[in-house]
C-alpha cells in the first residue's frame, strides 16, 4: 500500500512514505496474499499444519506483497534501510525478516525487526516503529510488511469461545514503503501526521484475547465475551490522546466546558450530601450534563476501522456517531476478505482509493485493536490526487 509522503527533513518529527500501490486488491495485499481460503477447522488428519507449510504461506503472502510494492514504486532492494515485519502467531527461526533478506538479497547493513504476539493492531505499531527509525535516520527508507499466518492456527476443539478464529480470520498481507528522503515527498501519496498507542494491562483486558489450550489439549485463541467492552475503553483512551492533534479548537473547548460542568455538578451534590441536605433539596440541584462526544468528522475525513468483526465496526460507528458511508470501507473489507488481522486497515485504505472519495488534503484515521489489550491509531494526510500515477524515478 501507499505509505506517507512529505518533507521529513523540514519536519523531522514526521516520517514520510512512498506510494506503493494503485489497485484495489493488489494495493492492500500484493498480488499473492489478497484473499485466502476460509480457515474452517478440518479434521486433523486432513490438515497440513507443518512448519514447511506455514513457511510456504508466509512466502506466498510476504514475497508477493513485497514484489508488488517494488514493482509499483520502482524500489530496489539496495534502497531498503529498515525492514519491519509483524506477524503475531508465527515466529519461526530463522525469522521472517531473515527469510525476506535471503530471498531478495537485502544489504548486509539493512536493519530488520520482527514483531510477534501483538495482535491485529501490530500494523500501526510497525508504522510507529518505522516513524521513530526514520526520524532518527533522515534520508532513509523503511518497508513495513503486515500479515498473519493461519496454517498452524486452526482450532480443532469444540469450545465456543475458541471457535471464532476458524470462521472469521483469513489470509492476507500488505507491504508499505515509508521514507524520510527529501525527494520522496514529491511523489508520495500520504504523509504520516500522528500515531497514538495505548495498552490496558489489567487482568480482564490482558486475558480477553488469549492463546491457550482447551481441556482436551487443542490449541487456539480464546475470546472473552467482554472483548467489545474492553475495546470500547481502549478506544476512549486512544481518542482522548489523539483528539488535541486532530480536532478544531471549538470541539476541544466544548469537551473541556462540558467536563467542567460535570465535575462542578458532582462536587456540589457531594457537598450537599455531606452537609445533610434533604433528598428533595439535593434533587433540585443542577444535574451533571451528559458526556460530550466530540465530532471527529470535523478533523478527519475518512475512517479505516479494523475489520475485527461486525460488532467492532457497529460499536465504533455508534460511539463516534459515524454514518454508514464513514464505515463503508471497513464493512466492505470484512465482507470481501474477512478479518485479515493487522493488514485489514490497508485493505480499507485501498477501498477508499478505489471509491474515488479520497482526495488531496483529506485526513484518514486508521485504528486497530489487538491482544494485550491494545488500541493503536495513525492519521495520514493525502498528498496527491488518487489518479496521479506513482513515478518515483
Amino acid at each position: 500500500k501507499g505509505g506517507a509522503g512529505g518533507d521529513a527533513v523540514a519536519n523531522p518529527a514526521t516520517a514520510t512514505a512512498a506510494a506503493a500501490a494503485e489497485g484495489p486488491t493488489a494495493a492492500a495485499a500484493g498480488e499473492q496474499g489478497a484473499a485466502g481460503a476460509p480457515a474452517e477447522a478440518p479434521e486433523k488428519a486432513g490438515a497440513d499444519e507443518s512448519m514447511a507449510m506455514a513457511r510456504e504461506e508466509a512466502r506466498t503472502v510476504i514475497f508477493g506483497s513485497l514484489r508488488s510494492l517494488m514493482r509499483k514504486t520502482g524500489l530496489k532492494t539496495k534502497e531498503i534501510d529498515f525492514l519491519i515485519i509483524n506477524c503475531s502467531l508465527f515466529a519461526p527461526t530463522p525469522s521472517l525478516c531473515a527469510m525476506v533478506a535471503n530471498e531478495f538479497g537485502l544489504r548486509r547493513d539493512c536493519r530488520t525487526y520482527n514483531l510477534s504476539g501483538m495482535g491485529c493492531s501490530a500494523g500501526v505499531i510497525a508504522v510507529d516503529l518505522a516513524k521513530q527509525l526514520l526520524t532518527n535516520a533522515p534520508g532513509s527508507r523503511a518497508v513495513v510488511i503486515s500479515t498473519e499466518n493461519l496454517t498452524q492456527q486452526l482450532y480443532h476443539g469444540k469450545q465456543k469461545s475458541m471457535l471464532l478464529q476458524n470462521t472469521l480470520f483469513r489470509v492476507g498481507g500488505a507491504a508499505i514503503l515509508l521514507s524520510s528522503r527529501l525527494g520522496d515527498g514529491l511523489w508520495s501519496k500520504y504523509k504520516l501526521l500522528h500515531t497514538v498507542r495505548v495498552q490496558n494491562a489489567q487482568d480482564e483486558a490482558y486475558g480477553c484475547v488469549y492463546q491457550c489450550e482447551d481441556g482436551e489439549g487443542n490449541r487456539g485463541i480464546r475470546l472473552s465475551k467482554q472483548v467489545t467492552t474492553i475495546a470500547g475503553r481502549a478506544l476512549k483512551d486512544n481518542l482522548t490522546l489523539l483528539a488535541p492533534h486532530v480536532l478544531p479548537l471549538r470541539e476541544q473547548l466544548s469537551v473541556v466546558y462540558t467536563e467542567a460542568l460535570r465535575r462542578g455538578a458532582k462536587a456540589l451534590h457531594a457537598l450537599a450530601t455531606k452537609r445533610g441536605w434533604s433528598a428533595a433539596a439535593i434533587a433540585r440541584l443542577p444535574k451533571p450534563p451528559p458526556i460530550y462526544v466530540p465530532d471527529f468528522k470535523r478533523g478527519l475525513h475518512h475512517f479505516c476501522i479494523h475489520a475485527g468483526g461486525r460488532a467492532v465496526i457497529d460499536g465504533i460507528e455508534q460511539n463516534l456517531r459515524l454514518s454508514a458511508e464513514d464505515t463503508a470501507a471497513s464493512r466492505a473489507t470484512l465482507r470481501d476478505y474477512g478479518n485479515t488481522s493487522s493488514s485489514s486497515i490497508w485493505y480499507e485504505l485501498a477501498n477508499l482509493e478505489e471509491s474515488g472519495r479520497l482526495h488531496a488534503g483529506h485526513r484518514v484515521l486508521q485504528i486497530a485493536f489487538g491482544s494485550g489489550f491494545k488500541c493503536n491509531s495513525a492519521v495520514w494526510l493525502r498528498l496527491r490526487p488518487s489518479l496521479l500515477p506513482c513515478v518515483p524515478r
